[in-house]
């Protein structure tokens, strides 16, 4: 277990490393943040209305005519960002991120950004020339967290997506995977992986948790079901995202609770622990990160009691989303919709139809 002064230490050394942009290998320098860690935030639903950036193209929505405009325009391609009007994680984008003068005066250099709403009816045409529904695109390409970023290339192929918030010196190392073209040649955790060595000091020095299950690591479930589903947490010595979730998220009681009913192991994922896979197979936990494509610390995957993999939260996670995501896992919710967002929105109605004040509402209508 890390000690309070030594995690003090630690969170503030990789912090100052984050602000001079000194992770990311390929990219130029960014500026240092004013305000608050971009990490610690409020993550309920916003009470008011979230309004896009003015820079925000506006889009007829025919992302293959948008698209084309981009490319006459000498731009890498568009971005098409997936997000909901009352997301505090997209707030985040949009005032933090897109608050950032270099962030932004890259973005707009080498991209057309293009806003979706994920519940809208309104009719979008995709870069492919497919037309539907706004909320049915946003289901077609597996958004389960906002804001999600999806890159089109100038041929109009997917070049990356970004799942959930992340922090701006990975979300500049994003926009340059895309707009170097090291989409084409390599995968976006090995680009990340090449200039992320910063923070791999001591492959033990992670904060435990005292759920987490001990080694040896045996998470075989091909022959037999387990009695309880899975919960991997990927991550790595010197992480200031790792050590806020432990200390926060993890830190509340509510979610420590549901943790009572998983599996659950740590892995270093830079570490060649070894482990036996749920499939069955014998691996390490560099290996097993590398084929599920971790790229982020700390990412959290979800398998249920055979193995199969049910959702993974690889972004920036607070204590509202990690307890709707646990809640999915232990409902089964996943069973009936695959869909989290569709999920979570469906449950959070019913929760508020059912509260003593909205009876109430209604009762006066």
């Amino acid at each position: 277990m890390t000690s309070g002064g030594k995690l003090k230490t630690r969170v503030g050394k990789v912090w100052l490393l984050l602000f001079f942009g000194l992770l990311i290998g390929p990219q130029t320098g960014i500026p240092a943040l004013e305000g608050d860690d971009p990490l610690q935030f409020d993550d309920t639903p916003l009470d008011d209305l979230l309004e896009h950036p003015s820079w925000f193209k506006e889009s007829f929505l025919d992302l293959d005519e948008d698209l084309e405009e981009a490319v006459a325009a000498g731009k890498k391609g568009i971005i098409v960002y997936f997000g909901q009007r009352r997301c505090a994680y997209c707030k985040m984008l949009m005032e933090v991120n897109f608050q950032t003068p270099d962030i932004v005066t890259y973005t707009r250099q080498h991209f057309d950004l293009i806003p979706i709403d994920i519940w809208s009816p309104e009719e979008v045409t995709t870069p492919s020339g497919e037309s539907l529904s706004q909320r049915d695109y946003a289901q077609q390409l597996g958004t389960r967290f906002t804001p999600s970023l999806v890159f089109y290339d100038a041929e109009g192929r997917i070049a990356l997506r970004l799942r959930g918030y992340y922090p701006p010196y990975q979300f500049r190392a994003a926009l340059e995977y895309v707009a170097g073209g090291h989409y084409l040649r390599e995968k976006f955790p090995v680009y990340m992986a090449r200039g992320d060595r910063t923070l791999r000091f001591e492959a033990e020095d992670m904060v435990e948790q005292p759920f987490f299950s001990p080694p040896p690591y045996n998470l075989d479930r091909s022959r037999y079901p387990a009695e309880l589903p899975l919960v991997v947490f990927f991550e790595q010595g010197n992480c200031h995202a790792c050590d806020i979730l432990h200390t926060q998220p993890l830190s509340r009681k509510a979610v420590r609770q549901l943790f009572d009913q998983f599996e659950s192991v740590q892995l270093d994922m830079w570490a060649d622990t070894p482990l036996i896979k749920p499939d069955g197979e014998r691996s390490t936990a560099r290996e097993w990160a590398k084929e599920l494509d971790i790229f982020y610390a700390p990412s959290i995957v979800f398998f249920d009691e055979n193995g199969r993999e049910i959702i993974r939260v690889d972004s920036v996670v607070r204590f509202f989303r990690l307890r709707n995501v646990l809640n999915y896992v232990i409902s089964r919710g996943y069973l009936a919709e695959p869909n989290f967002l569709r999920w979570s929105s469906r449950t959070r109605r019913i929760l508020d139809e059912d509260s003593p004040s909205t009876q109430e509402q209604n009762v006066a209508r």
